[in-house]
Formats: C-alpha cells, structure tokens, sequence
C-alpha cells in the first residue's frame, strides 16, 4: 500500500465542491493507501494570524469530514499542531530553501497580491512546510488540486536536495495522486468557475434548508432558449451540472426536454434542484450537529491520530537527526 498525505484546512466549512471533488474519493482512497488525513491549522495562521476560534474551526472542519465517512479506524486523522517533529523538520528544511524559489511561487505572489498588508514569513515559506507535512511520513502520493501543483513540485525539489546534499536515498519524491475521471469540478452559483468559501458562490454540506433555498433561487442564469435545442450558456450550464450530481435522471431529462423545447422555467428548475440538494445534503448535515455535540468521541479521534502520526513522524526526525549530524554526546 501506498503512504499518502493529505491536509485539510481548518478554516472552513466543506461545501459540495469539496464533498464531490477530494471527500468522495478521500472515502476511496483511504481504504486502498495507507492515509495520512492532517488538519492544517499552523497553515491556517499564514492567512488568519488571530484566529477568533482556531480549536472551533478545528472541531467544525473534522466533524464535517467524519461525518462525510473518513473513517479514523482506517485512516489516520490528526491535527497539524500535534506534531512537533513537523516544525522541526520544517526548520531544518527552510535551511536548505532559498528565498528567490520561494518568492517566484505563484501562491505566495497571489497572496501578496490579495494581502499585501500580511505578507509574513510563514506566507513566504508555505511550501516549505507542506513539504514538511509530506514528506515526515514519506508519501509517495499527494492528492492536489491545481492551485497546489507547484507547491507539490517543490515539495518534490526539497526531498531531493536532502537527498543530494546529504548523499543518501531517504527521502522519496512523491507524485501527485490523481482521480482521473472520478474528479468532478463543481460550479459556483454565480455563472462561473467552481464552487468555493471564499467566492461566496457555494451550498455548504452543514447549511440549513431555508438557507440553501435562498441561495440556489439566487443564482446566476440567462434570459432563456430562443431557438430550439441551443447551446447553453455557463451560468445555464452549471445549473445542469449541479442537477447530475444530485437529481435522479428522470429529473433531470424533464428540465433538459422543456430547455430544448425553448419552455423552460428557470424558478421552477431552481425550486427543484434546491430540494434535490437538500435531500442530498440532509443526511450528512445531521450527521455533523450529532458529531460535532460529541466533544469525547472527537477527543479520542484526535489523540489516536496524534499518536499513529506521531509513531511515524518520530521516527522520520530521528532518522533525519543522524543523516544531519545531529549526535547525542
């Protein structure tokens, strides 16, 4: 079995791109590899330094993703911040990361670009942590999206200098793990681009039913067909795509027919997918309030994982200790 490393984000609540893009095939892979699931809370603070409620978000994030069906007896779930073999291996990494290769990643110019006020450190060497996260427990795959394929690549450059620079075959270069076509892009409500918390345009999986009606009678469409059979524009088409993931086929070929016939109504379409994603959603939000009320059985979730990742971790830092140098007189 395959070692892989993957991080949540502790900022925030899961949403159907989420579920349908990484979580349903997290539920996949986690039964096949031998899965590292971290909830990223130090990465967190390179974006929101004075959390309101970090342990808060921590305590959402992982009964949203148990909830989902991440299960802690398969998987090994764990907090970030647990690890302190995890900061180590970042210091001794960042000696080795020079400033110029990290000031040309694309993420780090976005984020000085969209928070130039907050330009710190931990921003500038993001990808030397990820790195860290990975690579203590020596994965061999990284599931990641594109936004993430450059820090993963560099995640790649920073095993193999250790190797080079020490001389050794320690650490391995892992390689992105990838869903082919089991990936699913969701779309966003606003007519454009995918599903996300920070555009506002998504359906949360722990969203109310009123608040997801409200929402989905919001979004984004046109004027409607003029000409039997037309193309569809984007906003249109998103409509459909989030009816596939969550409608049954009779539903969706009825709305298709009354596009193609220049009849449909678009309130009527959106009531219907608003219910449909609500009969989708219901069962894993009660899941989640149940979960998340349980503060004993997400304590020992939590200190298990801690102590599986910590098994691995240690004896990572160990190894990389006497690689080093590092001896005890």
């Amino acid at each position: 079995m395959d070692i892989v490393v993957s991080g949540i984000r502790s900022t925030g609540n899961l949403h159907l791109g989420n579920y349908f893009g990484a979580i349903r095939n997290f539920l996949k892979m986690q039964h096949e590899n031998h899965c590292f699931f971290f909830i990223a809370d130090y990465h967190s603070l390179t974006t929101h330094p004075t959390p309101e409620d970090l342990q808060g978000n921590v305590r959402q994030v992982l009964s949203e993703y148990l909830a989902c069906g991440i299960d802690p007896e398969v998987a090994t779930v764990y907090l970030q911040s647990d690890l302190p073999e995890v900061a180590e291996l970042y210091l001794l990494l960042n000696m080795n990361a020079y400033i110029g290769e990290l000031e040309r990643t694309t993420t780090f110019k976005e984020k000085v670009r969209l928070q130039p006020e907050n330009v710190n450190a931990g921003l500038l060497t993001y990808p030397v942590l990820m790195a860290a996260d990975i690579i203590i427990h020596k994965a061999a795959k990284v599931p990641v999206g594109k936004d993430q394929e450059q820090n993963l690549e560099m995640t790649r450059k920073f095993a193999k200098r250790f190797n080079n620079m020490y001389k050794v075959e320690y650490f391995p270069e892992p390689v992105p793990y990838n869903f082919g076509k089991d990936l699913i892009k969701i779309p966003g409500l606003d007519g454009s681009g995918k599903m996300g918390k920070s555009e506002g345009n998504g359906i949360f999986l722990a969203e109310d039913a009123d608040s997801i009606r409200k929402k989905v009678m919001r979004a984004v469409t046109d004027i409607g067909p003029t000409e039997e059979n037309q193309n569809m524009s984007e906003p249109v088409h998103n409509l459909f795509t989030l009816m596939k993931v969550v409608s049954d086929t009779d539903t969706i070929d009825f709305f298709l027919e009354k596009y193609n016939n220049c009849t449909i109504r678009y309130g009527e379409m959106k009531k219907q997918l608003a219910e449909d994603i609500i009969r989708f959603t219901s069962p894993i939000r009660d899941k989640i309030l149940t979960i998340h009320k349980d503060k004993t059985y997400l304590g020992k979730v939590i200190r298990e994982g801690a102590e599986k990742a910590r098994a691995s971790a240690s004896k990572t830092i160990k190894e990389v200790r006497d690689i080093i140098g590092f001896k005890t007189f």
